[in-house]
């Protein structure tokens, strides 16, 4: 199923992403640091969504208090609520 979120406090404006039967796939950042947002994407893309939650789980940017890898958790994580 596919996905948008709109992240709180961090420089990227949305995020969207899909998951399918229990794997992240096609994630993308509109805005942000590109190149590390990209980055990003590439090293998620086929992971179980289990295994991302645990490894970007309140990854903070400055002085935030999160980040876009945290705000990605919180999308799936709202997202797996529903």
């Amino acid at each position: 199923m596919f996905y948008s979120y709109t992240p709180e406090r961090t420089c990227s404006r949305n995020i969207e992403f899909e998951i399918d039967n229990g794997i992240l796939k096609n994630v993308s950042f509109t805005g942000g640091c590109n190149g590390n947002l990209k980055a990003l994407s590439a090293l998620v893309e086929g992971m179980p969504v289990e295994e991302v939650l645990e490894k970007l789980s309140g990854i903070q940017c400055g002085f935030r208090g999160t980040s876009c890898a945290d705000q990605l958790t919180v999308a799936i994580r709202n997202n797996m609520e529903k």
